[in-house]
């Protein structure tokens, strides 16, 4: 088995990548100075010439705020580069893993969403990842459709970095308390991304981190595990106006792993002590 992985240079495409290494499974990991995927001729071009069994697809335009003055590059991105993708794997026969986002949901209520729920995005971002999964079920049989969650790493920018920068200069913060959901960490999301190319189990699926949390929460277990004496102020969404509308309601529900046979994410509170302990660690 051969796997193409876009979005290398990602939080996520990065652990898949050495998650694929460590268990001696043939990839690359490809990002946008290899291609362009809203071209489809470079798309086909270089899938058709690696010739990959799987394509783990985790390129996307992420910027959520930016993404509501910048539609048109965002949908380029995460729609039509999609489709490309798909497209091309459909023809080559090759398995495709998408990932997507709770943020195709509208965050209503306050129960855990089934992978079979409405979709209903309430910003540019969610609506561009739900096209993606369009794209991917018009061209597709072989594929799987992954949503994840308030997703960290080493590699690249989150929010557990940005609390940390934030506690070197300010003693208080200001957290939003009003919308929950789950942290994921990149190395545990990859593992099971990995154990899904290797399947056939086809469908759409949910996967973070168990437990859920509101940012404030999250915030606050990030300095105790960090041993970092900063006040945290929790905040309603209302009071933390940003360009795009945030769910406030983000969790979801993993059944759809355990019906498959596929392992939950271990808690989230045990995979942020890892990445703190990996992140903090002194260099040698």
């Amino acid at each position: 088995m051969k796997i193409l992985v876009t979005g290398y240079n990602g939080q996520l495409g990065f652990d898949v990548v050495q998650e694929l290494k460590n268990r001696r499974i043939p990839c690359k990991g490809v990002d946008m100075a290899d291609f362009d995927i809203t071209n489809e001729a470079a798309v086909r071009e270089y899938i058709k010439d690696y010739a990959p069994d799987a394509v783990i697809h985790c390129a996307a335009f992420t910027a959520v705020d930016k993404a509501e003055e910048c539609r048109d590059i965002c949908f380029r991105v995460n729609a039509l580069g999609t489709e490309n993708i798909a497209k091309i794997c459909a023809e080559t026969g090759a398995k495709i893993i998408y990932i997507s986002t709770d943020y195709v949901y509208g965050g209503k209520g306050d129960s855990p969403f089934e992978t079979n729920c409405a979709a209903a995005p309430c910003n540019v971002y969610g609506e561009s990842k739900l096209a993606g999964e369009t794209a991917v079920k018009k061209h597709c049989v072989k594929y799987f459709i992954v949503r994840t969650s308030w997703v960290f790493g080493m590699n690249g920018n989150n929010f557990v970095k940005t609390m940390l920068r934030l506690s070197e200069t300010h003693d208080q913060l200001n957290v939003v308390a009003d919308q929950t959901g789950s942290p994921t960490y990149t190395p545990d999301l990859a593992k099971l991304l990995c154990d899904m190319v290797q399947s056939n189990k086809y469908g759409v699926y949910h996967a973070s981190n168990e437990n859920y949390c509101s940012w404030y929460e999250f915030a606050c277990e990030i300095f105790r595990q960090a041993g970092k004496n900063v006040r945290v102020n929790p905040v309603t969404s209302a009071e933390y106006p940003c360009a795009a509308v945030r769910p406030l309601n983000s969790r979801l529900s993993k059944k759809c792993l355990d019906d498959s046979g596929f392992e939950r994410l271990p808690e989230w509170q045990n995979a942020l002590e890892r990445f703190l302990k990996e992140y903090l660690a002194p260099q040698q």
